[in-house]
């Protein structure tokens, strides 16, 4: 059967050398393709529901290892957005590519996480009987058939990669307490950690800050802070303090309204569009 491939795909397989960069590569079946720097590709998206345009050729690329704050008022798209990424909804148009080769609207929601997209929602979702270990146990990525499941025995690597998780959350010290009794804060690093259990090379964040206290927040800034470069992450907030405390003074930071993107670039510059003065933020 005959290949057909992306204009991506052909210009890095035709690409001229520079430098050291080799003229063309190897691509894995099934691997992400980050050969051009971005993991992320959406092109001229469009969704509606019955007449309601909820994204409107939205078009947005993410960098490998790149945090991104994505910021706009209710009803602007963004969690259609990341419905689209997952596989939750099927755009009417438009193009959704994980790095050069993987077309997530040809991927089904196991298939899109399998590839190494995870998402947290705004509530956090952990199994509240078993301990703070455990939760971490059951989130890693292993082989979930049920025989797979009934032979698996806890090696010391996967040990080891719990006390890692454990340590990168800041909850070493509850590990053994039922994750019931987190308070809310430790119970939504509690699901980021079981996110990365699952090595994502993408992470998709709703609003996590919500219902935080202030404590709370800066602790969460703070582990995305340690996660930035190790996977690639969009954090989609309302609370301006927190993107602030994430994008500091080089970060980019995307404004969607009405299902678009209405602006992008350092926290200031969006801060001093007009455009999003008016749309947005207020005067």
């Amino acid at each position: 059967m005959k290949t057909i491939r992306t204009p991506d795909e052909m210009a890095t397989l035709l690409a001229p050398p520079s430098g050291d960069a080799p003229m063309a590569h190897v691509v894995t079946p099934g691997a992400i393709d980050v050969t051009h720097g971005t993991i992320l590709y959406l092109e001229d998206v469009s969704v509606s529901f019955d007449g309601f345009r909820a994204l409107n050729s939205l078009s947005l690329t993410l960098d490998a290892g790149e945090l991104r704050c994505v910021i706009g008022p209710n009803g602007a798209g963004k969690t259609t957005m990341m419905d689209v990424i997952t596989g939750r909804t099927r755009p009417d148009h438009g193009r959704v590519f994980l790095g050069q080769t993987l077309d997530l609207t040809r991927m089904d929601e196991p298939a899109i996480a399998r590839a190494g997209i995870g998402r947290k929602f705004q509530k956090p979702t952990v199994f509240e009987q078993h301990p703070v270990w455990e939760n971490l146990e059951l989130a890693m990525k292993t082989d979930k058939r049920w025989h797979a499941t009934l032979r698996a025995r806890l090696t010391r690597d996967a040990a080891a990669s719990i006390e890692e998780t454990l340590a990168t959350i800041g909850l070493a010290q509850q590990a053994w307490r039922p994750a019931g009794e987190l308070s809310h804060g430790q119970k939504q690093r509690l699901e980021i950690g079981m996110l990365l259990m699952q090595q994502p090379a993408l992470l998709l964040l709703d609003e996590p800050a919500a219902g935080m206290t202030d404590d709370e927040t800066m602790a969460l800034a703070a582990l995305l802070d340690r996660l930035r470069g190790t996977c690639s992450m969009i954090v989609v907030e309302h609370d301006m303090e927190f993107v602030a405390a994430l994008a500091g003074a080089h970060g980019r930071v995307t404004v969607m309204a009405e299902g678009r993107v209405l602006a992008q670039g350092t926290l200031d510059e969006v801060k001093r569009d007009e455009a999003v003065v008016e749309s947005y933020l207020g005067r």
